[in-house]
């Protein structure tokens, strides 16, 4: 089973990043105010970034690093995922 660490762009600029072992799902709970407090006030505008773990801790760990980063590495970090 394999896990994925996400980032979602919203509507004002900010990103929201979680991880899920149902991306699919996981974003539709976003999208209907069910995913999160953040995305609720948030809304989702597009999936920005993907990450494929093969532990949960693994996912975990990664979503916690990203979680640190500012802004604009969020952004190089989509941009880059985006140019590939």
């Amino acid at each position: 089973m394999s896990f994925c660490v996400y980032i979602l762009l919203c509507h004002d600029g900010s990103f929201y990043t979680g991880y899920t072992k149902n991306l699919d799902e996981r974003t539709k709970q976003h999208q209907n105010g069910k995913g999160a407090k953040y995305t609720k006030t948030h809304k989702p505008e597009k999936l920005a970034y993907v990450e494929l773990f093969d532990t949960r801790s693994k996912a975990m760990k990664r979503e916690r690093e990203i979680k640190k980063l500012n802004h604009q590495q969020k952004l190089n970090l989509a941009n880059s995922q985006n140019n590939r």
